[in-house]
């Protein structure tokens, strides 16, 4: 089964909810980036949070970049989506390798640190991005998001996000949900959507039974009459191409790229979020110089 996101809302209008699967996107950015397991489970979940987030905007070239920076071996996590939940990220170290914590789990945590800050930027094509940021609770990255969207949104949010790594190291079950209270729900909605979670058990092991975003949510949200407002394929996906490489080239000004032409003769660019590489000769930076020198 292919990558999906299903979002919902409660037939009472109290909770609404997104989850999604992300097996495939975690397992390719895991190739990408050849990282390691506890790596790969702190990108994965940062992957499929954003997803999530991503999704919920609706202006077409809109995005959300979740950057998270704990103080921890792996450096910053850095995940982008665009406005239909499809992925790209990146880590800072991703050959760290952690012992595992007593219960026989990936120590996402220390391997992210909790001395840190959660920022998330919504770019919704105006003049400046939106940027809320807070302080991580324990780096385990679904209970900081969940903080986030109380602190900086002031919206009661439960979050779930996992990523469960093969002995060949291999992503063998990764998703997540994330359930939002909605003006109106009262203590009563709290407490079944508390009941289910505790009962449903971890993201896991239910995406190990069955992989569907869609039962996933619903195996969450049992106590719930779901109606289920969208279902859609998501990937991993970069936009990066030679010509926004070549605009990165420009942009470092005429000096400096007469100082690799001198010094390096050509130069190689390499995608930090895929294995795009674009190698530019001596010629082709000397056209771009060109291209400089005329307009100015």
């Amino acid at each position: 089964m292919s990558d999906q996101l299903v979002r919902a809302i409660s037939r009472d209008g109290c909770v609404k909810a997104v989850a999604v699967s992300t097996r495939q996107l975690t397992e390719r950015a895991r190739q990408i980036h050849k990282t390691l397991p506890v790596a790969t489970a702190a990108l994965g979940r940062a992957l499929a949070a954003v997803s999530m987030m991503g999704n919920a905007l609706k202006g077409d070239g809109a995005s959300v970049t979740l950057q998270i920076k704990g103080g921890g071996p792996l450096g910053t996590v850095l995940a982008v989506s665009d406005n239909q939940g499809n992925v790209r990220g990146t880590v800072d170290q991703p050959q760290v390798d952690l012992p595992l914590r007593p219960d026989g789990k990936l120590d996402v945590g220390a391997a992210v640190g909790c001395d840190g800050t959660l920022t998330v930027i919504r770019d919704l094509n105006m003049k400046e991005p939106y940027v809320g940021s807070v302080g991580l609770l324990g780096g385990e990255i679904a209970e900081d998001l969940a903080a986030y969207f109380v602190e900086s949104e002031q919206i009661p949010t439960a979050c779930g996000l996992g990523v469960l790594v093969d002995r060949d190291q291999s992503v063998l079950a990764a998703g997540g949900y994330l359930i939002q209270l909605l003006p109106g729900a009262g203590e009563d909605v709290i407490a079944k959507l508390e009941g289910g979670i505790m009962a449903a058990g971890s993201v896991t092991g239910l995406l190990t039974e069955d992989d569907g975003a869609e039962s996933l949510l619903r195996r969450v949200m049992s106590d719930f009459d779901l109606e289920i407002l969208e279902s859609s394929p998501i990937e991993y996906r970069c936009y990066c191409s030679r010509e926004r490489m070549e605009r990165a080239l420009v942009s470092l000004g005429p000096d400096e790229l007469r100082a690799i032409i001198d010094q390096q003769g050509g130069a190689e660019l390499c995608c930090q979020f895929c294995d795009n590489v674009q190698r530019f000769t001596e010629e082709d930076l000397e056209k771009l110089l060109a291209g400089m020198t005329k307009k100015s």
